[in-house]
């Protein structure tokens, strides 16, 4: 194996084998050795890059979040006015749902681990912070915030569901909370 010095994506390896065995076996399976065997690294590579699991884990997410934000940027960068930006909205609904299971069990992981341990409240915090921010670019911030949890909600439905909604209901649920009279259009 390559020493630290001529394999400067190491640290980069650890942390996608981690969310890789998260996504695999969850939290709970992880290990210094597991995942020291998946990336391809000397076990003390480990203690090396990440002062423990605890640490591992944070950035590992931290990740994830990006990835996720990456998602929304990439659908609701081009929308030039209220109903393009609805329908990428109800784009980013199907492809997070129909997308990558490793994605949505991550992100149970994640809020399960949240729901328990402030530090990861601060990593869906900031998360959602940022997705929001995404949605504010066309919704005010009301909007973006209820759109937010509708996106987790119709996405999370959707993916586990044996029969999934169709592209019409997620238009119309979409429709009911950016048609709301009194809505001002953000700046």
């Amino acid at each position: 194996m390559a020493t630290g010095h001529t394999d400067p994506r190491r640290r980069e390896r650890i942390i996608a084998a981690t969310l890789d065995l998260i996504a695999e076996e969850g939290v709970a399976g992880v290990s210094h050795r597991k995942i020291a065997t998946r990336a391809g690294v000397p076990l003390g590579s480990m203690t090396y890059h990440f002062s423990g699991m605890e640490e591992l884990l944070r950035d590992a997410f931290g990740r994830f979040a990006d990835h996720i934000v990456a998602v929304f940027d990439a659908h609701l960068a081009a929308p030039t006015d209220r109903d393009q930006a609805c329908e990428a909205v109800t784009d980013l609904v199907h492809v997070l749902s129909e997308g990558s299971q490793r994605d949505l069990v991550l992100s149970q992981e994640l809020y399960t681990l949240a729901a328990r341990q402030p530090v990861y409240r601060e990593i869906t915090h900031e998360w959602m912070r940022r997705s929001r921010v995404h949605l504010e670019k066309h919704f005010d911030p009301d909007t973006a915030r209820q759109l937010d949890a509708l996106i987790e909600g119709l996405t999370l439905h959707r993916a586990l569901s044996r029969e999934p909604h169709d592209r019409a209901l997620t238009r119309e649920a979409i429709a009911r909370i950016t048609t709301t009279a009194g809505r001002t259009e953000p700046a």
